[in-house]
C-alpha cells in the first residue's frame, strides 16, 4: 500500500509543477497581451480568476494571423490546461486519502497530521519501517535530527540539512500547526524561549519530538497492514536451527 501512495504522489507533484508552470506562463502572456484583453481581465485581481475568465473567451480560428486572436486563444488554452490540472490534482487527493485513511489511521489521529502530511512521512519510512534502527535513525532520515555544533564553552546544535526535505517541510509544519493551536506545545515554546532558544531552534526542537511521535505511530499502523515478525527480533542462530544448520563449534 505505501508504494502505491508512493507511486500516486508522484503523479501529482508532476501535475502540481505542471499547473505552477501554466500559471506562470498565463501571467506572462497576459503582460505581454493586447490592451483590449488586458482590460477584459482587470476585474479579477488573481491569476487563478483571470484563467476562470479566460476559459470561457471565444477565439475565431479564421482570423488567429491577427495578434489579438492569437492572444485570446493562447490564454484560453492555458486556461483550460489549468482547469484540467485542477481536475487531475483533485482526484489524485481524493484516491490518495482513502489509501493513506487506510494505510496509517494512527497517525492520521495526531495533531496537526492531514493525509497529505501522513502519505509523505509513509514514502518516506516506506513499508518496511522495521529497517530503521529506531525512532533516532527515523529523525535522521527526516533531517530533524539534531547537529552538534558546539564552540569552546559554548554547547549547541544546528538544523539538520540533510535527510528527505519533503518529510521535513511535512515535520515543520505539523511543529508551526502546534505552535498556533496546542496550548502544551505554546506553553513549551514559551520555556524553551526562556532559555534563551530562538525560533529557529525551538522549531527544530518540536520536529524532533514530533519524528519520534510519529515513528511510533507509524510503525503501529505499518505493522497492522503487514504483521510481520521484526527481521531484527529473529538473529540469524534462531533460524538456522528449523533449516538443518548447526551451530559451528571454534
Amino acid at each position: 500500500m505505501v508504494e502505491s501512495i508512493r507511486l500516486l504522489r508522484a503523479a501529482r507533484e508532476s501535475a502540481v509543477k505542471s499547473r505552477s508552470a501554466a500559471l506562470v506562463q498565463l501571467g506572462g502572456l497576459i503582460i505581454s497581451a493586447p490592451q483590449q484583453l488586458r482590460d477584459r481581465l482587470a476585474c479579477r485581481t488573481t491569476l487563478r480568476g483571470k484563467a476562470a475568465l479566460a476559459r470561457r473567451w471565444r477565439a475565431s480560428t479564421e482570423e488567429l494571423a491577427r495578434p489579438t486572436h492569437a492572444a485570446k486563444f493562447a490564454l484560453r488554452s492555458i486556461a483550460r490546461r489549468i482547469d484540467t490540472l485542477d481536475a487531475e490534482i483533485a482526484g489524485l487527493d481524493r484516491r490518495l486519502e482513502q489509501l493513506v485513511r487506510a494505510a496509517a489511521p494512527r497517525t492520521i489521529e495526531l495533531l496537526g497530521i492531514s493525509t497529505g502530511h501522513a502519505g509523505r512521512l509513509l514514502v518516506t519510512a516506506g513499508q518496511n519501517i522495521e529497517r530503521l534502527r529506531g525512532e533516532a535513525a527515523f529523525a535522521a532520515l527526516c533531517g530533524a535530527s539534531p547537529v552538534p555544533a558546539s564552540s569552546g564553552k559554548i554547547t549547541r546544535h544546528r538544523l539538520n540539512y540533510g535527510g528527505d526535505r519533503q518529510a521535513n517541510r511535512a515535520l515543520h509544519l505539523i511543529a508551526v500547526c502546534r505552535l498556533r493551536y496546542c496550548e502544551r506545545t505554546r506553553a513549551y515554546a514559551r520555556r524553551r524561549g526562556a532559555e534563551g532558544k530562538t525560533k529557529p531552534e525551538i522549531i527544530r526542537c518540536l520536529k524532533r519530538y514530533i519524528a519520534r511521535e510519529v515513528y511510533h505511530a507509524l510503525r503501529a499502523d505499518l505493522a497492522a497492514i503487514d504483521p510481520r515478525p521484526a527481521i531484527r527480533d529473529t538473529t540469524i542462530i534462531c533460524g538456522a536451527g528449523p533449516i538443518g544448520i548447526t551451530r559451528r563449534r571454534t
